[in-house]
């Protein structure tokens, strides 16, 4: 498949949400909700549970299944009380020392008029660089679209996976093809798909994830247990770290992209005659 038809599986609807993957993977996980400021965002399901025998914090955007859930969950789109209940969550894992378990799945950021008028950009900007510094392990799970800031506000992680078909980008292909081609069409926006290397071998190539998932939704348990294994190893690895260390891995992580090398060209100067 190239970038526009992943992108397309990556929102096409029946697709497990953050939801499903909670209930399959965490033992006896329990909801936590609000941001102790505003309210509460279903966007952005966040609690405590345990992974094979370790406690952990988990943080999961939810889309909803049904046209009511999902108008309930703004479509997975959060509003800045979610970033702010994450951010509360996650200060809550680093203070009892349990690690995070993040799993994106977003568009963007919620759009509209009132999640702007209560901060939407510093919410996010909040988020990014606290998570930046937390002392506790944190491992994100790209498990359908990654969109942006809204998916980077809970991918300031230590190691980032990805599903097969799912995308991780910097701009909506179709905000891409506006802005570059002034017309949103299905021929632009799959230029613009292209473009930006959206897909999960794009982002392994990058080192912008460490591993990409096979999708097998047919077998989903055994898919989740799959995954349990490459969380629990993740977070032994980063358990076995001081506080100073996860926060320098993660630092050199990111500094680490876009790398890229200068060749020295010759000059060459002619005297004019």
């Amino acid at each position: 498949m190239d970038s526009y038809e992943k992108l397309k599986t990556a929102r096409k609807n029946g697709r497990p949400t953050g939801g499903a993957y909670v209930r399959e993977i965490f033992e006896f996980p329990i909801e936590l909700h609000g941001d102790r400021r505003f309210g509460d965002d279903l966007a952005i399901m966040g609690g405590v549970a345990y992974i094979d025998k370790r406690p952990v914090t988990f943080l999961a955007m939810e889309k909803g299944t049904d046209l009511e859930s999902r108008l309930k969950r703004n479509f997975g789109c959060p509003k800045p009380e979610g970033y702010r209940k994450a951010l509360r969550l996650m200060k809550q894992a680093e203070k009892f020392g349990r690690p995070v378990v993040c799993f994106v799945d977003t568009l963007g950021a919620y759009p509209g008029a009132d999640a702007e008028e209560r901060g939407q950009g510093q919410a996010i900007a909040e988020s990014i660089m606290e998570m930046m510094g937390l002392r506790t392990p944190v491992i994100t799970v790209v498990i359908g679209e990654g969109g942006s800031g809204g998916a980077l506000a809970l991918a300031s992680a230590n190691k980032v996976f990805i599903l097969e078909n799912a995308v991780y980008s910097v701009i909506s292909p179709e905000g891409c093809a506006s802005i570059l081609w002034k017309e949103s069409t299905p021929e632009n926006v799959a230029k613009a798909a292209d473009c930006l290397h959206i897909t999960a071998d794009d982002m392994k190539e990058f080192g912008v994830a460490e591993a990409v998932i096979p999708e097998d939704f047919e077998k989903f348990p055994k898919m989740c247990k799959n995954l349990k294994n490459m969380l629990v190893a993740a977070i032994d690895e980063l358990s076995a770290m001081s506080g100073d260390e996860i926060v320098e891995q993660r630092y050199q992580r990111f500094r680490s992209f876009g790398i890229y090398e200068e060749k020295a060209e010759k000059l060459f100067f002619h005297k004019k005659k």
